[in-house]
């Protein structure tokens, strides 16, 4: 905000992000980036909120006719009650990560796919027909899951802990295999073997979950062996950009994708709902040091 050219006036207008923890994000440098670009007199903060305070932060928000704002953990599944509608995806994925505020009327949906999905085709083409192996059934997982499904994956397996989430995870699963062409499976990540198989016959791997992020950089799913040569692999984990499973995948000659990528086209699929205007990623990436 430092280097903002546009002052704060009467008429500037906010865009936020609630969640926690959240003072990491690169979402207001990408923002307010393309803000500024276009020299539209809007500002985009982050805000400390978790689910106790989600309620009264929507409903303020609301009051104060804000356009749009984005949501994280531990907000993307709370946050839906409180709404008014979503999105086709979202009703696949239950998460939210965006809502669009259009006169009172407060509707949800989902980037996260679609951000994942550009990412992976910037950087390796389409994804339509391939073999997606994708850890994590949390929020920005199961968005992931729902768009590469509607998007033409041809089969995702996705691995998770069997935990008490297991059953909501195998709900959203079958969800997704019953309403696209995509055939959908769930897998105890904790099965070393069935992980192995699976990412052998893979096309594209995606860990989802926070594992490598700083400061547990030091963490890994997936074992060097178990990659191959010509497998795209993802990690959405951007902090830090190298993480442990991209520098395993480099050294087994992989495609890698970092998950900054994802980030910056998340970012711009918000960023045309509450705008109507395009992104400038070109000027984005620059900042961002892509």
């Amino acid at each position: 905000m430092a280097d903002r050219k546009i002052p704060i006036t009467g008429h500037t207008e906010l865009i936020t992000l609630l969640a926690t923890p959240i003072r990491h994000s690169l979402s207001p440098t990408i923002h307010n980036a393309a803000f500024e670009k276009l020299g539209m007199d809007k500002v985009y903060l982050v805000f400390e909120v978790g689910q106790d305070g989600l309620e009264d932060a929507v409903n303020g928000l609301k009051a104060m006719q804000v356009r749009g704002w984005n949501v994280s953990m531990p907000n993307k599944t709370a946050i839906i009650q409180y709404l008014d509608q979503v999105s086709p995806v979202t009703k696949l994925c239950g998460a939210v990560n965006t809502v669009v505020n259009d006169n009172g009327v407060l509707t949800g949906t989902s980037t996260d796919g679609t951000g994942w999905v550009h990412a992976i085709e910037e950087n390796s083409g389409s994804i339509k027909g391939k073999k997606v192996v994708l850890l994590g059934a949390g929020g920005a997982a199961i968005a992931i899951l729902a768009q590469a499904a509607l998007d033409g994956a041809s089969e995702i397996a996705v691995f998770n802990k069997n935990d008490a989430f297991w059953d909501r995870a195998m709900e959203k699963v079958q969800l997704i295999d019953q309403e696209t062409d995509c055939h959908v499976t769930l897998h105890d990540i904790d099965d070393q073997a069935d992980l192995k198989a699976c990412i052998e016959a893979a096309d594209i791997l995606t860990n989802a979950t926070s594992v490598g992020m700083k400061p547990h950089e030091d963490t890994c799913l997936v074992e060097e062996e178990d990659l191959h040569e010509g497998l795209v692999v993802m990690d959405c984990v951007y902090n830090p950009k190298d993480t442990l499973l991209l520098k395993r995948a480099k050294k087994k000659g992989c495609i890698c994708v970092s998950g900054i990528y994802m980030m910056l086209y998340q970012g711009a699929a918000s960023f045309k709902l509450w705008t109507g205007e395009d992104m400038p990623l070109d000027y984005v990436r620059e900042k961002i040091g892509l």
